[in-house]
């Protein structure tokens, strides 16, 4: 006795051997038996024997000596129906016996007499690109119109997540077809439709051929799925499914992908933005390196991404240095700022899941990395600025050396009023541009520069910030005012009668009177961050600019007016920075200035010359020692020049390159560390590379 290959006809009469009942018919059994033994019986005829059935019965085809094969006659007479069972033992000949019995089915023959054809997905192919992978099975595509629709591969699953020896591969294949798919064009249609179950929603079962090839296949023939086994009656499976059941055949006979004995080595990734210890230590070797391959995994927001650096295992939480992006909604109870959830929108529409690369250049105080991030080599900062969709940080963007690409950028977008300048009025930055007497005015290209200006001050440097900022006090009435303050401020507290704590825990912007670690005396502060769960304030003191964590034991209120810095006397301590230099983006290098800056400036009644006022009131300056200096050049800013600790910056702002013969002298001194490799030129010039 054998079988047909690729085929099933309905069972005729029989006895069953087990109880000697006799077991009827299935309709058209009879049909088919008489169909077979008119054509076949007491004939010549050429078998080919293909292979054996699980329960050890030869499989082949039976062909007439002049009709061929009888399997698809059968199908046409909707004698039989196809089975997939034999697919691969047929190869390319089950397609033809495929088309007879859709041949009967739509002519409604034999056992298809009560068929009723499924209603056709809309005909012809839909173009649109691939704008995530959720799984090695399904996908999001977005089409010309921005609609996005999920869709899954016909016929194909993904490495089973329950089966121990496939689930090792599900990240394996993802990451293939993101490799292969992410935000390239495609082509699809769709097979059918699998009602919503339990646990799951309405899928829309598809195929996609990407440059021609069909994707479902591709994953096969790699290793990286399964073909489903479908039922008999099931419509949505995949037009090739012949080819895929092949392809899988052949990938189980090579071993491949999740085929393949071996698992393939688990990738882990280290969340280095869990705590700031930890970003500390990442950032001592990613800020040396610069264009780092990296994958981003999520996007937060608009300027806020999870990222994988996957030669370091690392992964990161990715802040766009230099802008400023308006916050998305968290939650749908969440109120977002304008324009925040375009910015968002646009963010995961150009960078989900896109290979990009990333220059680190900081972090920040919750573990976030700070830096630029490039996706097909453009700085994405600079397109969300030309939507109209984020605006410059001033002091960032200088910091990063991209302010001149930034600025230009945010201009384009207020030229058109696109985005958050959709009601930009010119005259407002007019207005907010002008200064003082003697500010700079520069030409209409940036080219032109006025005259340095010159507005001399006695200063005393009461702080050296990690990222070499200045905080400043100007000698004159207000020190003499603090002073006198501060030994009324002492009395206060030294009185049993004032050492009432705060009635209430402290909240961020607070000011209080905090008592400093150092020389336990009481100062004036300023609450810049509170641990309710510590009872542990971080405070600034607001005379002298220094910051740090103390209990809310060492805390009183600041309510007294004869010491309120609102009504009082303001406080002190001013935000400055260092005119024409750049400090390291190494932190090893940018410790080692901070610290010299700060042994420099100690315990020293300095000159500043106030070289430019930002619009949040930052003192640009050139500190001199009065009992040092004669000349222009010789400065402190120079002296962090000389040691290798900070370099002339490569973009200038507009009111630093009036300074020429400033400049040239730093210049000078600069070649002279980098001959003599001091400070960050100890391995050379590295910005030549």
């Amino acid at each position: 006795m054998v079988l047909l290959a690729g085929i099933r006809a309905p069972a005729t009469k029989r006895t069953n051997p087990s109880d000697g009942k006799e077991q009827a018919a299935e309709p058209f059994g009879d049909e088919a038996q008489q169909f077979v033994e008119i054509r076949l019986l007491q004939r010549n005829v050429l078998v080919n024997v293909l292979g054996v059935s699980p329960n050890g019965q030869l499989v082949v085809t039976v062909k007439h000596p002049i009709n061929g094969n009888i399997a698809p006659h059968l199908l046409k007479e909707g004698l039989a129906r196809c089975t997939d069972h034999h697919t691969t033992l047929l190869g390319q000949e089950m397609s033809a016996l495929r088309q007879a019995e859709k041949s009967a089915k739509d002519s409604r023959k034999g056992v298809f007499q009560g068929h009723v054809a499924q209603k056709a997905p809309p005909a012809g192919e839909n173009e649109a690109v691939v704008s995530r992978v959720q799984s090695a099975d399904t996908l999001f595509l977005r089409n010309k119109a921005g609609a996005e629709k999920r869709i899954n591969l016909s016929s194909v699953r993904q490495p089973k997540p329950t089966d121990p020896k496939q689930s090792p591969w599900g990240p394996e294949a993802k990451e293939f077809l993101r490799k292969k798919l992410i935000g390239k064009h495609v082509k699809f249609h769709i097979d059918g439709k699998r009602p919503a179950t339990e646990g799951y929603d309405e899928r829309e079962m598809a195929t996609v051929v990407f440059q021609g090839k069909n994707v479902g296949l591709m994953l096969v023939e790699n290793g990286m799925a399964s073909v489903i086994r479908h039922r008999q009656e099931d419509t949505d499976r995949s037009p090739i499914y012949d080819d895929l059941l092949l392809a899988e055949q052949a990938a189980q006979e090579a071993q491949t992908g999740l085929w393949s004995p071996k698992a393939p080595a688990a990738k882990q990734y280290v969340d280095y933005s869990e705590s700031l210890e930890k970003a500390k230590r990442q950032l001592t070797l990613l800020s040396r390196q610069r264009r780092v391959p990296a994958i981003v995994d999520f996007v937060k927001s608009g300027s806020r991404f999870t990222v994988l650096v996957p030669r370091e295992n690392a992964k990161l939480t990715f802040v766009l240095s230099g802008i400023r992006a308006p916050r998305s909604a968290r939650n749908p109870t969440d109120k977002g700022e304008p324009f925040g959830q375009e910015a968002h929108d646009f963010a995961n529409k150009r960078c989900q899941q896109r290979d990009v690369e990333i220059d680190v250049e900081d972090c920040d105080k919750m573990g976030g990395f700070i830096g630029t991030l490039y996706i097909n080599r453009e700085n994405f900062a600079k397109a969300l600025l030309e939507e109209g969709l984020a605006s410059v940080h001033a002091y960032s963007a200088e910091k990063s050396g991209n302010a001149s690409e930034l600025f230009a950028a945010e201009k384009k977008a207020k030229d058109a009023r696109k985005g958050l300048w959709h009601d930009y009025d010119p005259s407002q930055d007019e207005e907010a541009d002008d200064t003082p007497a003697g500010a700079d005015i520069s030409g209409q290209n940036g080219d032109a520069a006025a005259e340095r200006r010159k507005d001399y001050r006695d200063v005393v440097v009461t702080h050296v910030t990690e990222e070499g900022r200045l905080k400043l006090q100007q000698v004159g009435t207000g020190t003499a005012a603090l002073t006198e303050l501060m030994n009324a401020f002492c009395s206060f507290h030294l009185n049993p009668t004032n050492n009432q704590g705060l009635p209430n825990p402290p909240k961020a912007g607070d000011f209080v009177a905090a008592k400093f670690t150092a020389d336990d005396e009481w100062y004036r502060a300023r609450i810049r961050r509170n641990n309710r769960d510590a009872k542990e304030a971080e405070v600034v003191y607001i005379d002298y600019g220094n910051s740090e964590v103390i209990p809310w034991s060492r805390l009183r209120p600041l309510s007294q007016p004869q010491f309120s810095p609102q009504s009082k006397l303001k406080a002190q301590a001013q935000d400055a920075q260092l005119s024409f230099i750049q400090l390291p983006g190494n932190p090893e290098y940018l410790n080692d200035a901070m610290n010299f800056i700060a042994q420099e400036t100690a315990d020293r009644q300095l000159v500043a010359n106030v070289d430019q006022v930002d619009k949040d009131g930052t003192l640009w300056v050139t500190l001199f020692d009065p009992k040092e200096s004669d000349r222009a050049d010789q400065s402190v800013n120079a002296e962090v020049i000389s040691e290798g600790l900070a370099q002339v910056p490569k973009k200038l702002k507009t009111w630093e390159r009036s300074a020429t013969d400033i400049l040239a002298a730093l210049k000078k001194r600069e070649a002279t560390a980098k001959e003599e490799r001091r400070g960050q030129w100890e391995y050379g010039d590295l910005s030549e590379d």
